[in-house]
């Protein structure tokens, strides 16, 4: 049916009525004063939603672009860093930081598994001339639904007491807890397609103090990520460039839809849907790839044994429209990942859930009786 596409993915997720519908205004000047109510607005929505005092900054860009800000205006060239890579994003961080001269450390796991907070604490604790000036990681990996400890792992950060904790939370923040300053978290980088409910385009890093402290001695090349140039915009409800006015409308909207809900409410839904797919797709026998206990809020990856993931994707699209993620590199074929990020509510769970049980017995493939997988996530969501 036209139209009728549903996104189950980690990124673009969908977008509620209202923030299409804000999204749809007539644009602004940038430099008004009706502009800068919503940028005063919005900046203390943001601080609320990242659970910090400090600054949350807004620029048109990726999560991406977030990520490479936070870490362009903190370090500076042949600074010793350690990267946490346990999958496709975990690995983008340490090319992003091997880009810029960095002397890069890999604290690794394998795919499906969770960073060990132990590795760090070793290698922190190792560092008695203080040598490392950040640990770069991210919360949660999308590319294989697994969910790192941060708030471990940024405890030992505080106890070097000279690293910075810099963590990708595109995925995590909006899904599950992150409180910024309890955690002692100096940078947080995150994007508007994912929690925020939002098309792409707008990307938000906070900065704690010591992140500010480390930007006046960041020596790597910027300009149009120059966070100080943001900071002090912000100063005065504005921002350094041109801003994607209308995204501004939408982030209004969509921070005004989460705070109606509030934040034990959002972090719940989220927590109950990953229970409940994670419930249904092991009802089903389709076996979970993240580790058990560690699976994302966002995002679970099924590894389907003698199934080709890519095939019941692509059937799954087919016959229901709805969108599933493909594993990516070295999982593609293997692993199909299902979305239950930002506007997602109990009915598209099971309705998720129901179209791929239909299509692997469409396909011959499935290997209990159907309703099985529905009956399962039933279960759970009814538990709250």
């Amino acid at each position: 049916m036209q139209d009728k596409l549903t996104l189950m993915i980690p990124g673009p997720t969908p977008v509620p009525e209202t923030v299409l519908q804000a999204l749809g205004r007539h644009p602004i000047g940038h430099r008004s004063a009706d502009f800068q109510k919503i940028v005063k607005r919005t900046t203390e929505q943001l601080q609320w939603l990242h659970q910090t005092q400090h600054e949350v900054l807004v620029i048109t860009g990726s999560g991406t672009a977030a990520m490479e800000a936070g870490i362009v205006n903190t370090l500076s060239r042949g600074d010793r860093v350690l990267c946490g890579d346990n999958g496709k994003f975990g690995e983008r961080w340490v090319k992003v930081a091997k880009a810029y001269g960095l002397d890069v450390q890999v604290i690794k796991a394998e795919w499906g598994q969770p960073l060990d907070p132990e590795a760090f604490k070793a290698a922190l604790e190792a560092d008695t001339a203080k040598a490392i000036k950040a640990v770069i990681l991210t919360h949660s990996e999308t590319s294989t639904g697994v969910i790192n400890d941060l708030q471990t792992i940024a405890a030992h950060v505080r106890a070097h007491g000279t690293a910075l904790t810099i963590a990708d939370c595109v995925t995590s923040l909006g899904a599950t807890d992150v409180p910024m300053d309890d955690w002692g978290v100096d940078v947080i980088g995150s994007g508007s397609q994912k929690g925020y409910m939002m098309p792409p385009g707008l990307s938000f890093v906070a900065m704690g103090p010591r992140a500010w402290q480390a930007y006046e001695r960041s020596d790597l090349p910027k300009f149009y990520l120059d966070l100080g140039k943001y900071r002090k915009a912000a100063a005065d409800n504005s921002n350094p460039f041109t801003p994607a006015i209308n995204l501004y409308f939408a982030l209004e909207a969509a921070l005004e839809m989460m705070e109606k809900e509030g934040l034990k409410a959002i972090f719940a839904r989220h927590a109950r849907h990953q229970r409940a797919t994670s419930a249904a797709m092991q009802a089903i026998g389709l076996p979970l790839y993240a580790a058990a206990g560690h699976g994302s809020p966002a995002i679970t990856a099924v590894a389907p044994d003698g199934i080709d993931a890519e095939s019941l994707r692509k059937e799954v699209k087919n016959r229901f429209d709805i969108l599933l993620a493909g594993g990516q590199d070295h999982l593609k074929g293997h692993v199909f990942r299902i979305g239950h990020l930002g506007f997602v509510a109990d009915r598209d769970i099971l309705t998720a859930v129901a179209a791929i049980e239909a299509t692997l017995q469409d396909l011959g493939l499935g290997k209990v009786a159907t309703g099985a997988g529905v009956a399962a996530a039933a279960t759970e969501l009814a538990k709250g």
